[in-house]
């Protein structure tokens, strides 16, 4: 499986996750809703389980992905300041390229 940090959104990621309370934490992309071919994303902090892949980026930053999901496979995570602050997770892979 395969997940993309941004430069922004690492900033952001890396001071939540140098926080003592958040140790031995990883960050979580999880699915919200899909329907149809596309999927709405959400992020937590937590530990893997045995339904879980942990994915390395090249931000240093490890990423837990439910194993298997197909429309968790390629995501990109990115951190934008304009029109509102916030993430954004999107599939470009997958065709989704943000919410609607």
């Amino acid at each position: 499986m395969n997940c993309k940090i941004t430069r922004n959104a690492a900033k952001v990621l890396r001071l939540e996750l140098d926080k003592p309370e958040n140790a031995d934490k990883k960050l979580k992309v999880v699915i919200t809703h899909s329907h149809g071919d596309h999927a709405h994303y959400g992020m937590d902090l937590g530990e893997p389980t045995d339904k879980d892949e942990v994915v390395s980026t090249d931000k240093d930053i490890d990423v837990i992905l439910t194993k298997g999901e197909e429309l968790l496979d390629g995501v990109k995570i990115d951190y934008l300041y304009f029109p509102k602050e916030g993430f954004v997770i999107t599939n470009p892979s997958k065709g989704n390229h943000g919410d609607h």
